[in-house]
């Protein structure tokens, strides 16, 4: 007996018109809308999305497309809208221990709330009503990269993912996109680092936060924004890291909310220093990222 009856039961309902977290959602249709001041980049995910569904429609199977992340979206709170970051710096500092401060709010990173809401997707929902028999036949119409012991290389995806990969993005491999992605990446990061203009302003930050003792590290434009963030975060104590191991691999306790809530006022203060040093840095920086970004470099 064929399996596609009972798994196209098993979906039979259909995406709403809805928001989930300030992301569209598939309609009725069981496509996403194009956003349309979405990036080339962008597009072309949401494009994957949306032919990976209607593939999987094709097999008999409910696939629902999920709106890929914005990177912008992410750095209007990191720098690159000075008003919201500040909004989020005031209650959440850097976020590393805010987390543990507020564990039920899905904003705060690292809180229970949020780990539950990154895991509560539609698709994961359909798939675990299915027997092992469907879910192994899911996978398999849904397809992916091949299994790098098979000897398969770059090349080979195969069910859905693959014919969309092909669909939207020709014959390259979405290991070759990486490469190129990756090369483009790094003339972006040189041209930034290049600029006079940003090198100038780089170095008036790295003044004003070396006034209130603060370290610096670089001065590089691609690299100081996210300086001072990364300081804090490689020196925070063990048990501010929701899901930290012990060197047995057993789980480390994290810290109570009382431990933690002196740790995030400090926080925030530095958080909210930092800001303040950078705010015509980040000013001149960001419009220059966000129209050629590179691969880390956010200035957040």
């Amino acid at each position: 007996m064929s399996l596609l009856p009972l798994l196209a039961a098993c979906g039979a309902e259909t995406a709403s018109h809805s928001v989930d977290g300030g992301k569209p959602s598939a309609g009725s249709s069981g496509q996403l809308d194009v956003p349309s001041d979405a990036g080339a980049d962008l597009k072309k995910q949401y494009l994957m999305e949306n032919a990976i569904a209607a593939c999987m429609k094709k097999q008999g199977f409910t696939y629902t497309p999920v709106a890929p992340e914005d990177p912008a979206a992410s750095w209007a709170t990191d720098g690159a809208d000075y008003k919201l970051t500040k909004k989020y710096r005031q209650k959440y500092g850097f976020g590393i221990y805010a987390g543990l401060v507020y564990p039920n709010d899905p904003q705060a990173p690292g809180s229970k709330a949020s780990q539950e809401n990154s895991t509560d997707t539609p698709n994961a929902d359909y798939v675990a009503r299915l027997t092992s028999e469907q879910k192994a036949a899911y996978d398999k119409a849904l397809g992916g990269p091949p299994d790098p012991k098979a000897g398969g290389g770059d090349k080979g995806w195969t069910g859905c993912q693959g014919a969309a990969n092909t669909q939207v993005y020709g014959s390259a491999s979405p290991q070759e996109r990486s490469a190129a992605t990756a090369e483009q990446n790094q003339a972006n990061a040189q041209a930034l680092n290049g600029d006079p203009k940003l090198i100038a302003l780089a170095q008036s930050y790295a003044s004003c936060l070396k006034a209130h003792g603060i370290a610096v590290t670089t001065t590089q434009p691609t690299g100081i924004g996210d300086m001072v963030k990364l300081q804090a975060t490689t020196s925070a104590p063990d048990g501010a890291h929701m899901g930290a191991v012990n060197s047995d691999g057993s789980p480390l306790d994290t810290m109570s909310k009382d431990e933690a809530l002196p740790l995030l006022t400090k926080d925030i203060g530095l958080a909210m220093q930092d800001l303040d040093c950078g705010k015509e840095f980040r000013a001149a920086y960001f419009p220059k990222f966000l129209k050629n970004p590179t691969s880390g470099g956010g200035a957040g």
